[in-house]
Parts: C-alpha cells; sequence; structure tokens
C-alpha cells in the first residue's frame, strides 16, 4: 500500500467510495450520492487553499482517501482543521484508514495548523477507536444532531493537537505592570 497525492484520474474510485459510504452508514451525514464532478470540484477547492487529498493504493487501485479543510470559517478557528477518511469497505480493518490519517497530520502541521478536529457518528465504533489509537481526544458528544436512515443521530468530535500555528502576538509578550 503507497498513500501518495490525489491526482484527477482517481475520483471515479474517490467517489465510488465516498459513496458507498454514504449510501450505506452514518458515516456521512448526507443523502444524495455524489458525482465524479462534485469531488472533484472539492477537491479543487481544498487545492486552492494548499489543502492536500491523500489516496491510498494497493497495486494502483485506489482504496481510500483523505483530506482536511477548515474546521470552520471564522478567522479565529484559522489554525484549526477537521479532517475526512474513508476506505473501500474490503480494505477497513487493514490498516489504510489509520495510514492516511497518519499521512494528513504532518501536512496540516506544515501549513501552521495546532488541532485537528473528527466529527464521526457515535455508533462508528471501529472510527472512534482508530482516532484512539492515534492520540486524538473525545472532546464532545452532541445528541441527535443528524438524521439519516429515519432516525437522530449522535456526533463524537475528537481532536488532536498536532503542534505548529498560534505565535504569541509582540504587544502579549510585551506587556508589563504598571509602575
Amino acid at each position: 500500500m503507497i498513500i501518495r497525492d490525489a491526482m484527477e484520474d482517481d475520483f471515479q474510485a474517490i467517489a465510488a467510495i465516498y459513496n458507498d459510504v454514504l449510501l450505506t452508514s452514518t458515516a456521512i451525514y448526507a443523502d444524495d450520492p455524489a458525482t465524479v464532478d462534485e469531488r472533484i470540484a472539492w477537491w479543487k477547492a481544498r487545492t486552492r487553499q494548499n489543502y492536500p487529498t491523500l489516496v491510498a493504493c494497493d497495486g494502483g487501485s485506489v482504496i481510500g482517501f483523505s483530506s482536511f479543510g477548515d474546521f470552520r470559517a471564522w478567522p479565529g478557528y484559522r489554525f484549526t482543521v477537521e479532517h475526512t477518511v474513508h476506505v473501500d469497505a474490503a480494505w477497513r480493518g487493514k490498516g489504510a484508514g489509520s495510514a492516511l490519517l497518519r499521512a494528513l497530520i504532518p501536512r496540516a502541521a506544515a501549513l501552521g495548523k495546532h488541532m485537528m478536529i473528527g466529527g464521526i457518528d457515535a455508533q462508528n465504533v471501529a472510527s472512534l477507536r482508530l482516532h484512539e489509537r492515534l492520540g486524538f481526544e473525545r472532546v464532545a458528544h452532541f445528541k441527535e444532531v443528524g438524521f439519516k436512515f429515519g432516525r437522530f443521530l449522535d456526533l463524537v468530535f475528537v481532536q488532536l493537537p498536532i503542534g505548529g500555528g498560534y505565535v504569541t502576538p509582540p504587544a502579549a509578550r510585551t506587556k508589563t505592570a504598571p509602575s
């Protein structure tokens, strides 16, 4: 298995993986499958921000993908990213998800990001365990914030400090007590 940057030719496979996850699980809180063009547009938007999209390949076939994007659009969140990792059903539990996530972390740190967030369906025990093994900490459990397959879903947030980012402004470093 190799991990590399995604190329446009990968998006037929990426869309297939995404749509399988969307249609068969609660890992993605959406209802409508994505087209290859929509996934390419998503990738290009991330690329414009210098955010990576990585693929795991086995023998030339894409078996999973990962990426990160802004956690929230407000300027105060600029040092925090939220990641996504999805793996082909036949390859789950075989290390592709871990490899894809491990490869993302230094890429985010190199961009000066300080914190990586993941939003995981509370019933997705395998993903929660994967994140815990990689050092992510559970920090929030939102009850019934998602809806799919005719039921409300709980969302768990995990986070991992990755370094980079915030530098104390000069004014804060030089403050002294009044005399």
